[in-house]
């Protein structure tokens, strides 16, 4: 059974910092890509960043674009999203999730692994 737990959200003031944690249990990590995506009351999902399965690659929204920073540690299992620069459009439950691929900032497939999410919210 795959189990993936984010962590690591919180209250911060504008400009401040964040690092969201993702530890997954059930998933050989190395076969997946990884993202994190967001999601605002009452929206659809807004990828935010995406990374291949060996890491080498990344894909991040125009708006987070400089600002954050995906890494996966699959010997951990563990997927990691380091935030800078945040803003009050930042405010939003982060997921994070595995699948086949990325495409741009969105992880796809036929699996949709997510986590329950953490609440980030950012005061101006």
């Amino acid at each position: 059974q795959v189990h993936m737990v984010e962590s690591g959200g919180g209250l911060v003031q504008a400009g401040g910092s964040l690092k969201l944690s993702c530890t997954t249990s059930g998933l050989t990590l190395d076969r997946y890509a990884m993202g994190w995506f967001r999601q605002y009351p009452g929206q659809l999902r807004e990828g935010v960043a995406c990374i291949s399965p060996s890491g080498r690659e990344t894909n991040y929204h125009d708006s987070v674009k400089g600002r954050f920073n995906i890494s996966r540690d699959n010997a951990k299992n563990v997927l990691y999203l380091h935030m800078e620069s945040l803003k009050p459009e930042d405010t939003a439950t982060y997921h994070c999730a595995a699948d086949n691929a990325c495409s741009g900032a969105h992880v796809v497939g036929r699996f949709d692994y997510r986590g329950q999410g953490t609440q980030v919210t950012v005061s101006s």
